[in-house]
């Protein structure tokens, strides 16, 4: 009898050392970012153009990393991460942002810090190098949250970022995006609701749009920080800006949830408040950021939207769902493992 029971022991603490090694093993993400979703299709990339991508994810990721492993705190990472992003024709932010309509860069951008919820967003500006550096000094240097415009460019000047000539941001291919989508579209876009059709003002939704950038991380404090920015849709008129600089929306983060960065058509993601509904079902439903993330993006296709999201919580733990072809993304474990992905 003594015999059987221990055997028992034995047996569950085998049991015990083998469920404490695989909860070890999951791995724990600190930083997680995105490139913009689309229709990015294998077929269409060329391996220089896919190995340029990569490239650029990868050394975005890097920073971010050294940065958190530094000690930094998870906003100076996401800003840092975001900046390399921007500073690469590649992705539809910064120096690669697309064209409105007038042929005008119009930038937009938004940050927040999961354990104050304090939050910053610039939208519009056309000369400030770094929107997400805009969105930042907002937040930690002014009263406000949001700021548009001509009026968002004179606090950044003051502020002591850098500031450029509109010219800086002009691009042969995104200039050239702009001159298809005039010819594809009208001012009169043809939106179709079901079976009925309406006559709206505006520019379609259209692949050119794709490239958002956005980040999240997760630092050695335990705070959660996300990020996103863009040139918004090629061909926009009036003024239009999306979901990247609204806090809620686009761009959401809290030490209690999860940090979260979207991109897409920008309408829809505004109309279903994305970012934070994911950190509410979390919240209020216990939903694993997974499960949540999954659950809000459904409601975003059901409406007809398209694109995708990045989720970190404040476990480590990741969700990167898109409903679009592809979606430019990647991640850092807690000990530097890097993996960059860009098709389904």
């Amino acid at each position: 009898m003594k015999g059987n029971l221990k055997s028992v022991i034995a047996l569950l603490l085998c049991l015990s050392v083998t469920t404490i090694n695989a909860q070890e093993k999951k791995e724990k993400y600190i930083l997680v970012i995105h490139g913009g979703a689309g229709t990015i299709i294998k077929a269409n990339m060329s391996a220089k153009k896919e190995a340029a991508y990569r490239a650029a994810l990868t050394r975005a990721l890097q920073t971010g990393y050294n940065a958190l492993k530094a000690g930094k705190t998870s906003l100076d990472a996401v800003e840092a991460t975001i900046h390399v992003m921007e500073d690469s024709p590649l992705f539809n932010a910064g120096k690669g942002a697309v064209f409105t309509h007038d042929g005008r860069n119009e930038m937009d951008a938004s940050i927040m810090d999961g354990k104050t919820l304090m939050a910053g967003a610039v939208a519009g500006v056309t000369t400030i190098k770094n929107p997400i550096s805009a969105a930042r000094a907002v937040m930690e240097k002014s009263e406000h949250v949001m700021m548009v415009g001509p009026g968002a460019e004179v606090f950044a000047k003051q502020a002591g970022l850098t500031m450029v000539h509109p010219s800086y941001f002009y691009t042969k291919e995104r200039w050239e995006g702009l001159q298809k989508a005039i010819k594809q579209d009208s001012t009169k876009a043809v939106l179709d609701h079901g079976n009925k059709k309406s006559m709206k003002l505006g520019a379609i939704n259209r692949d050119y749009k794709f490239g958002t950038v956005g980040a999240v991380a997760l630092d050695k404090n335990g705070n959660l920080a996300a990020a996103t920015s863009t040139g918004g849709m090629t061909n926009k008129k009036y003024g239009r800006v999306g979901d990247s600089p609204i806090i809620g929306a686009g761009t959401y983060a809290n030490n209690e949830t999860a940090g979260i960065s979207c991109t897409g058509w920008g309408e829809f993601y505004i109309r279903n408040v994305v970012a934070h509904d994911i950190s509410a079902m979390m919240e209020y439903k216990k939903m694993p950021v997974a499960e949540a993330a999954k659950a809000v993006l459904d409601k975003v296709g059901k409406m007809g939207g398209d694109g995708g999201l990045i989720a970190l919580d404040k476990n480590g733990q990741i969700a990167m769902p898109f409903n679009t072809e592809g979606m430019y993304r990647g991640t850092v474990t807690a000990d530097g493992k890097i993996q960059v992905l860009i098709y389904k």
